[in-house]
């Protein structure tokens, strides 16, 4: 069955960057977008960026500037860099895509990884 997993999460100090990773398996024929959401503690979760099987890009006013979406589709993989991070980036970041799998598109998300940014 379809599995997004996502990796490179991690702890950072303010100012610093990472890299998260998210890659798609399993029975999959094509991918459209892409995306990249966040839930911090006791808030909802929200869209971080988002990425066309086109590569057209859009990013949360909080981010802009500062995070950079990417994907690779031959390897069905989706990227967000991450610079100049801020405490208030701290939430576990989960990966979504839209894709289709046994016959029909459907949303899949990933299982999250956590980013903890310290002041």
């Amino acid at each position: 069955q379809v599995q997004l997993v996502e990796s490179g999460g991690g702890l950072v100090q303010a100012g610093g960057s990472l890299r998260l990773s998210c890659a798609a398996s399993g029975g999959i024929f094509s991918i459209n977008a892409m995306a990249w959401y966040r839930q911090a503690r006791g808030k909802q979760r929200e869209l971080v960026a988002g990425i066309t099987s086109g590569g057209s890009t859009n990013y949360a006013d909080s981010v802009k500037g500062r995070f950079t979406i990417s994907r690779n589709n031959a390897k069905n993989t989706v990227y967000l860099q991450m610079s100049s991070l801020k405490p208030e980036d701290t939430a576990v970041y989960y990966c979504n895509a839209d894709l289709m799998a046994g016959g029909r598109f459907r949303d899949y998300w990933g299982q999250g990884t956590r980013v903890t940014v310290s002041s």
